[in-house]
């Protein structure tokens, strides 16, 4: 008879355990709230009107993106979320549990961690270890999300309800929206607007292609499996990577040939799982870049100051704090961020040689999405796709 998965005999049998066992989510649901940065000062009635304002210019936004793209959905769009920071968060602590639920780890028994001029030290996978393990990567999972709640403007939760047959959820973080149209100093109505075309051609892109969440859940979930369950190695890399933490933070551009543009998590993986990465990064930003492109496309005949809005987000976003830089460089947010504008060139390009319809065919099915060198070179999946 074996042991069950969670006795020490099972540990050290190497039995797979969910990830569950290893990340406390609901201690990150419960901290994120806790560390929240405090949102612009409105009243009851300004709130009101933010929210009732969000959810008008979703649904507004629904009819000129589908035309724009040449894209529909069957069936009924449900309405737009309006969250606070402490709601956004809490759904994407849910998110991840949803996620990572089905991703199975293997533990190793007795895991070796190598430290800079230190001897191998040998740490068995015990009860204890484990409870500890997992209430602290529950923690970092709940400050990450804190930090980036004041951030995230609008997303469309693609996880949510997935293995259900849900639809998904488009959540629009009011007191963000607010935030950044008083610092850009722009109309909030057309600030508004402007946001909503973006969330709403993601929620397009999704409910146009049913089979693309699956996709992207069953590769996420897939590769997070790869990522985790190999602790040993990833100690490994974690020593080399602190060895390279001044080339990550000093970054690309600072000095004329320096930097690697990566970030920690970047150098946390090895060659085949940055490889597999880069290929649902291409993927990420396929999806960002026709969002971008079918904004810019319909924002003229719906927001009259979109010119003025697009000049100065652009340039609050490459004026941030030395702090900010810091940890998007840690976190190679950066690197994504050039990423996705390769994805809006790699759009207008084929949208170019063969009109919305022809790039269309991007959304037939997994074999017809970009890899990560025909991001680079549009050319190259046109002539893929279309001969």
């Amino acid at each position: 008879m074996s042991a069950p998965p969670d006795s020490p005999a099972g540990q050290r049998a190497g039995a797979p355990r969910p990830v569950s066992d290893f990340i406390d989510f609901d201690l990150a649901a419960k901290l994120a709230p806790t560390l929240l940065r405090p949102g612009p000062a409105v009243s009851a009635a300004e709130a009101a009107d933010v929210v009732g304002e969000l959810r008008d210019a979703a649904r507004d936004a629904v009819g000129p993106v589908a035309a724009t793209a040449r894209m529909s959905v069957e069936g009924e769009v449900p309405p737009a979320l309006v969250v606070d920071r402490a709601s956004w968060a809490r759904a994407n602590v849910e998110a991840f549990r949803t996620l990572l639920g089905p991703v199975q780890v293997v533990p190793s028994p007795r895991r070796g961690l190598d430290l800079p001029g230190a001897a191998r030290v040998a740490v068995p996978v015990d009860r204890a270890a484990t409870a500890v393990g997992r209430r602290t990567t529950g923690a970092e999972l709940g400050s990450l999300l804190a930090f980036l709640s004041s951030r995230v403007l609008g997303q469309f939760d693609v996880f949510s309800g997935v293995d259900d047959g849900g639809p998904g959820r488009l959540l629009l973080v009011a007191p963000n929206v607010v935030q950044v149209e008083r610092d850009l100093d722009v109309d909030p109505g057309d600030f508004r607007r402007w946001v909503c075309l973006h969330e709403e051609a993601h929620r397009l892109q999704f409910g146009a292609t049913p089979w693309l969440r699956r996709f992207l859940a069953d590769e996420a979930r897939s590769l997070s499996g790869d990522l985790l369950g190999h602790p040993r190695e990833a100690s490994e890399r974690l020593a080399a990577a602190l060895r390279q933490l001044p080339e990550v933070l000093r970054g690309p551009g600072d000095q004329p040939g320096t930097g690697s543009g990566v970030g920690l998590v970047d150098l946390l993986q090895t060659p085949a799982q940055r490889e597999r990465v880069a290929r649902l990064v291409a993927v990420m930003s396929l999806l960002e870049g026709h969002a971008d492109v079918v904004m810019d496309e319909v924002g003229p005949q719906v927001v009259p100051s979109v010119a003025t809005i697009r000049a100065r987000f652009q340039q609050r976003r490459g004026g941030k704090g030395a702090l900010d830089q810091v940890v998007r460089r840690l976190l190679g947010l950066d690197a994504k961020t050039r990423q996705y504008a390769d994805g809006a060139r790699f759009v207008r390009a084929v949208v170019a040689a063969v009109g919305w319809d022809g790039l269309n065919g991007v959304w037939t099915s997994a074999e017809r999405l970009p890899t990560p060198a025909e991001v680079a070179d549009p050319r190259a999946w046109v002539r893929r796709v279309h001969g």
